[in-house]
């Protein structure tokens, strides 16, 4: 099974239907079974989707200061939930290969699984919004020609970020890669950790 492909093709059903509506408030219709890594997938490309659409907004010189701080904490808690669920998704992992024993001579690799999809993920966007911009009529020429040789380079990227995250699993099935994660303990969403939070609340 090829395993990125598959991933590839859940995140891009997600981005499409996104711009079905194409409003960052518009509500996730899971088209997956609740608990199954396709529905988890599918989540993990939507939260990327709409915070995508998030930065573009807050970056409106027109907005007002308000407004900008609103955008601002509503990004912080969407970071919050993908981080979240990138751990969630490294723990089903994690399940997965519960049963494998790595070899005496296995390695640990700088990125798990879930954080490499991660990747795989906001690189589909890239190519998503890189590919309108090649194609864009109102745009110059130069423009559509700079950004569909930025585009070739994004897709040798997706090439080899999927073969990387393929060999990555199958490495960790043979033994030869040990699973292993680490939470990122991110402080400053948390009032005990962040001092500009916790010496507001004596």
């Amino acid at each position: 099974m090829d395993f990125a492909l598959n991933a590839w093709h859940i995140f891009n059903q997600s981005i499409g239907d996104y711009h079905l509506t194409d409003h960052v408030d518009e509500p996730q219709k899971q088209p997956f079974p609740a608990g199954s890594l396709e529905q988890l997938l599918y989540s993990k490309n939507w939260i990327d989707t709409v915070q995508w659409h998030l930065e573009d907004i807050i970056r409106d010189e027109s907005i007002t200061p308000d407004q900008a701080l609103l955008i601002k904490r509503r990004i912080d808690a969407s970071n919050q939930k993908r981080t979240d669920l990138v751990e969630y998704l490294d723990s089903w992992f994690l399940n997965h290969f519960i049963d494998i024993i790595p070899a005496k001579e296995a390695t640990i690799n700088t990125e798990t699984p879930a954080w490499a999809l991660d990747r795989l993920s906001i690189l589909a966007l890239k190519i998503y919004h890189m590919n309108l911009e090649a194609e864009r009529e109102s745009a110059t020429p130069e423009h559509r020609a700079k950004c569909t040789t930025k585009l070739d380079v994004l897709l040798e990227q997706k090439t080899d970020l999927m073969t990387s995250i393929n060999q990555l699993l199958a490495d960790i099935e043979n033994g030869k890669v040990k699973m292993k994660t680490y939470k990122q303990m991110k402080m400053y969403n948390d009032e005990s950790l962040n001092p500009v939070l916790y010496q507001k609340a004596k």
